[in-house]
């Protein structure tokens, strides 16, 4: 009789029946299980192991669960599933999950010599990141030595196994010193419709244990360094636009803080933050040219920052897409409205019939025309930056988008704020307090970044460039030539010429 298989997209159908009141079932069927498949057992009646039941149920397994209170627990679990004791589930069962939480872990020693031979997956987390262990898994080992333990499932959370893989993420770390048991455990994983990774021996399990604790690891620096220079620019903006008036001329325009201000502090740090995406990967060129070699390893601190070019490319975009917002906004505020009727009264006051400049008019135009273009650019290269937009593209196209278009974008920027600032670099009036307007501020990083990448275009450079990245080495490298009585083979070795 042939195997009916589940197919990981039809995981997200309801395809168990839950006990309705009176013991009744709803939903729809669960399928039959193989007579050759292993009966797996749980241990728990949390919230993680009834989604487990459920989904492994809907894979076609035969499933009994164990608990110290079955007759209260009956009802949280499909009919198809098993409740019962825990001395009964462990000894039906072919591979039990342990879901319970480790520090009770010690309660199942009376299961021991029925748990013996038998394989055992670890899904407990800790409470915080631990460096020096031991893990949860390899504790659990030491209480049950005769049984193989697995660590795995443990960053699967309860919505994902209940909604199906493809709601969340389908990667199920494993890790054990038994590769019998680790493989048992994988034709479960594939069943369930998740993809498992291979994390190696039980030594590993604190990795895997430290995973779901973090909190953006890779994202501390560039969200750090983004408020940083929001807070910077703000204030700096703030100085020039707002106070220095108030001070010199008695003139209010605090109003301009929620808006305003914030508008022109946006793009200041969408621009810098950009700059600082494109930074190391020259710093990382210079320093390969110096060297004469790709071989040795990087600073710490600009291995981490190349590291984390992707999380500073998505703040920049964030700030971009803010500073979009802000300015389709800007029309709205009633102080743009009172600004543009008393000009307009002062034309009509004054006379002035057409106030029409041709230079301002193409400024504005070129301003708004170049920066539509960047903030493109930049959202193409965040849709390509996302895993599975990715994946889809091989690397020379990945690689010229995030580089080539990424330096467009880089550029086009630039030329956005160039525009911006047009001649009122050039004005003294702008320097209040002494300070250069932001824009002037700005584009220094930019324009040192745009020229570096115009340095290495040039051929002698670009050319090296290459070769080192090929594997030549400025201090050792080999020459052929062509056969000699004092040469070997015709092998000459200058090396550390």
């Amino acid at each position: 009789m042939a195997c009916k298989c589940i197919m990981p997209d039809e995981m997200s159908k309801p395809l168990i029946r839950e006990r309705g009141e009176g013991g009744s079932s709803r939903h729809l069927e669960a399928p039959m299980s193989d007579p050759g498949d292993p009966v797996i057992g749980i241990l728990g009646t949390g919230d993680f192991s009834r989604s487990l039941a459920r989904r492994l149920v809907a894979s076609g397994y035969q499933v009994v669960v164990g608990s110290r209170t079955p007759k209260r627990s009956v009802a949280l679990f499909p009919a198809e599933a098993e409740v019962t004791s825990q001395m009964e589930a462990a000894s039906q069962a072919d591979l039990i999950f342990v879901a319970i939480f480790s520090e009770h872990h010690s309660t199942l020693m009376p299961l021991k010599s029925v748990l013996a031979g038998k394989t055992l997956v670890d899904v407990s987390n800790g409470l915080h990141i631990s460096q020096d262990g031991p893990s949860n898994a390899e504790m659990l080992a030491d209480f049950f030595p005769e049984s193989c333990v697995v660590k795995g499932f443990n960053t699967i959370s309860a919505w994902t196994l209940q909604m199906g893989p493809q709601d969340g993420n389908r990667q199920v770390f494993l890790c054990s010193d038994s590769q019998k048991a680790k493989n048992s455990v994988k034709q479960i994983c594939h069943r369930m419709g998740f993809i498992p990774v291979d994390m190696g021996l039980l030594s590993s399990s604190l990795e895997v244990e430290n995973l779901p604790l973090y909190l953006f690891p890779s994202w501390r620096v560039p969200i750090l360094c983004t408020l940083s220079l929001f807070i910077f620019f703000y204030l700096y903006n703030f100085l020039r636009d707002v106070l220095q008036p108030y001070i010199t001329a008695g003139k209010s325009s605090f109003y301009k803080m929620p808006i305003e201000i914030v508008n022109v502090t946006l793009p200041s740090v969408a621009l810098v933050m950009l700059a600082l995406v494109y930074l190391p990967g020259l710093f990382a060129a210079f320093l390969q040219l110096w060297w004469g070699t790709k071989y040795n390893r990087f600073p710490g601190r600009l291995d981490r920052w190349l590291v984390t070019r992707k999380q500073f490319g998505l703040c920049s975009f964030l700030c971009a897409v803010l500073h979009a917002i802000y300015s389709l906004c800007l029309p709205l505020r009633k102080s743009a409205r009172f600004k543009l009727i008393n000009m307009a009264y002062k034309q009509v006051k004054a006379g002035v019939e057409d106030s029409w400049v041709d230079e301002e008019v193409w400024r504005m135009e070129l301003y708004l025309s170049v920066g539509i273009m960047a903030l493109g650019l930049l959202s193409l290269l965040a849709v390509t930056s996302l895993p599975s937009v990715a994946s889809t593209v091989n690397w020379r196209e990945f690689s010229f988008i995030q580089s080539t278009l990424g330096y467009c974008a880089l550029f086009m920027a630039t030329v956005h704020t160039l525009l911006y600032g047009w001649n009122r670099a050039f004005d003294a009036s702008q320097y209040r307090f002494y300070l250069p307007p932001t824009f002037v501020l700005v584009l220094l990083l930019p324009i040192l970044v745009l020229l570096g990448r115009l340095a290495l275009f040039v051929p002698c450079v670009a050319g090296r460039l290459r070769q080192i990245r090929r594997g030549w080495e400025q201090s050792r490298h080999i020459r052929f030539t062509l056969p000699a009585e004092d040469c070997r083979n015709g092998l000459e070795d200058i090396s550390n010429v």
